[in-house]
């Protein structure tokens, strides 16, 4: 027997573990081992469980094991060995109640059919008892149905194994089993090859890597008893997961998600919302709408409004899709869309920081199964992306807003604009046009004038020319400006007239104004009806402390912003006409060269 133990060190060679080469092996070996064990019958043979070098050890197991399998029978293998075995069955049998007891996890995973060559003497039952007889496979039911499975030995108590043992116990997986380790440690993020059964260097070194994270010698070869924990914490977490195949007829997707987390919440076109079952568990949106490329591009500025999908993070777009990763203190958001034959289709992940390796084990099953191909999509009416729609396509999400919104005016080529400092005091950032970051390249709290300098150029459709004449009292004026804020996507134009070309105590840089404005108007520019810029609207507040009546209204005059701007190196064209404009040309004008700047927290 002391030759055996030799002929199976060489089975770890993957290429001499061969059905063919196994048996010639054995053959090779009767002469060295004792014939089938008397206790056997012909035709039948075992299920080989566990092998230890030590008696007591080999005992204590066997016991264990017959207190759940009354068939437990202990043999010496020769060479210091002793095996554990159930048996014996009929050989037609004894692959079937292999697999029955493998996929409820009652015997390792390496167990295997033995005919019992090897078996020298017995060691247990003691005391030369009678063996158990096994009842027939019809009687056979499984500890637990496969919703509910048995639990698994404790992997502490199975055995450890030196370098050597570990090797020969390896080289008994089969494919699946090998597969499935590889699987194992993908999931848990140390092994990202591909999942073919083979233990080359890669999936070597990912062992170490995990054995090495749970506080064990870096061998790269795992134990049984490793194998059997790795394999359970794989187990436990998908379980907790509970990832299944959902197919959303109503949005025409496909996806793997994990319902052990999440379950559907409502439909609310063109989201469907699943909400987490626990307070620390994430919600998952699929997105599914109509739409060509320019709804696309909406929905793209859309998403990063809201209060879920923080400012930071990368941001991918092409004529095909986006992808936004969006990461703050509070929220970590993940989004994918895609356009393909009319139809946007995508997904959002919204979590919490601290869950980076649940949220990326979600990700990729999402993305590894999302199928957007189904024909339907919610709600085909709702294609468009216009900002009067939006409070209806986001419904059920938190749509994040400014602080405050003012107006502001072009007056340089690339989008340098004027503004109120109001717009601009105790802001984390600014923005021009809802979308666009700006930096304040002046601001000037005694007159009230601030200078914004876009961050990505812009080309407004009319730059603001400033006045060089008077302007006679009486006269008409207009004001665009956002007087509603963000509320509306364009802006308005208040009408009144000119007062007086000083404030009311003489200040030459202030003009009084008959004009019924609201606080979003202020930054505005004021115009005459040559649609050149006379001032800056100012905010409404009281001067000396008096509260002014209604429809009193100041400016900061032409010649002011040009003598406050000078310095930042900025010089507004000057008009070139004076010759009165129509009532839409006007309106075209003041419209084409207002902004809309917002204070964001």
């Amino acid at each position: 027997m002391a030759n055996v133990g030799a002929i199976l060190y060489r089975l770890r060679d993957p290429f001499m573990f061969r059905p063919f080469a196994f048996v010639a092996l054995l053959l090779a070996a009767l002469s060295l081992a004792p014939a089938r064990h008397a206790d056997a019958q012909e035709g039948r043979v075992w299920v080989q469980v566990e092998a230890h070098p030590d008696l007591a050890t080999a005992l204590d197991r066997a016991r264990a094991y017959a207190s759940e399998f009354p068939e437990t029978v202990g043999f010496a293998l020769g060479s210091g060995w002793y095996g554990i075995a159930l048996g014996p069955y009929p050989e037609d049998e004894a692959p079937i109640r292999l697999g029955l007891l493998k996929r409820d996890r009652r015997i390792p995973s390496d167990s295997f059919v033995a005919d019992g060559a090897r078996y020298g003497d017995r060691f247990y039952p003691e005391d030369g008892a009678a063996l158990a007889i096994p009842e027939a496979l019809t009687a056979y039911e499984p500890a637990a149905s496969p919703a509910e499975p048995a639990p698994a030995p404790d992997p502490v108590s199975l055995p450890d194994e030196t370098r050597q043992e570990a090797r020969d116990s390896e080289a008994l997986l089969t494919p699946e089993e090998r597969r499935e380790l590889q699987s194992a440690l993908q999931w848990f993020g140390f092994y990202t090859s591909a999942i073919d059964g083979a233990f080359g260097p890669g999936t070597r070194n990912s062992m170490a890597a995990w054995q090495e994270a749970q506080g064990l010698e870096p061998t790269g070869i795992l134990t049984t008893r490793q194998r059997r924990a790795l394999l359970d914490a794989w187990s436990a977490e998908r379980a907790a997961f509970g990832f299944t195949e959902v197919v959303e007829a109503e949005s025409g997707i496909t996806v793997t998600l994990p319902l052990g987390l999440v379950e559907l919440d409502h439909y609310e076109p063109p989201f469907v919302h699943y909400r987490g079952k626990t307070p620390d568990a994430p919600k998952i949106v699929l997105i599914s709408q109509p739409g060509d490329q320019a709804a696309l591009y909406g929905l793209y500025d859309v998403l990063q409004t809201l209060e879920q999908v923080p400012l930071d993070g990368p941001r991918e777009r092409n004529e095909r899709g986006f992808r936004i990763r969006g990461t703050s203190a509070k929220v970590d958001t993940t989004i994918s869309a895609q356009l393909k034959g009319g139809r946007i289709k995508g997904w959002m992940l919204i979590s919490t920081p601290g869950n980076a390796a649940r949220d990326a084990r979600i990700v990729k099953a999402i993305e590894d199964s999302f199928s957007p191909d189904g024909a339907s999509v919610l709600d085909p009416g709702m294609a468009p992306m216009a900002a009067e729609t939006r409070a209806g396509l986001l419904a059920g999400l938190e749509v994040r807003k400014p602080r405050l919104s003012r107006t502001g005016f072009f007056v340089t080529p690339d989008g340098a604009v004027v503004t109120t400092t109001e717009a601009v005091e105790g802001c984390t950032r600014v923005t021009i046009d809802r979308t666009t970051e700006a930096t304040v390249r002046l601001s000037d709290p005694a007159s009230g004038l601030a200078l914004l300098t876009p961050n990505a150029a812009l080309s407004p459709r009319v730059v603001a020319g400033l006045a060089t004449s008077s302007t006679r009292p009486g006269a008409e004026i207009a004001v665009p400006g956002y007087s509603y804020e963000d509320r509306l996507p364009a802006p308005v134009i208040t009408f009144g007239s000119f007062e007086d070309a000083t404030g009311l105590n003489g200040e030459t840089a202030i003009s009084r104004l008959a004009l019924q404005a609201l606080p979003g108007d202020a930054g505005g520019a004021v115009l005459d009806g040559s649609g050149s810029v006379i001032g800056m609207l100012l905010p409404p507040r009281p001067k000396g402390g008096k509260l002014m009546p209604a429809g009193v209204a100041f400016a900061l005059s032409a010649a002011e912003i040009n003598r406050l701007l000078a310095p930042a190196g900025v010089t507004p064209a000057p008009t070139t006409s004076t010759a009165p404009l129509t009532p839409a040309a006007l309106s075209e004008t003041g419209i084409g060269m207002t902004a809309l700047v917002s204070c964001w927290d």
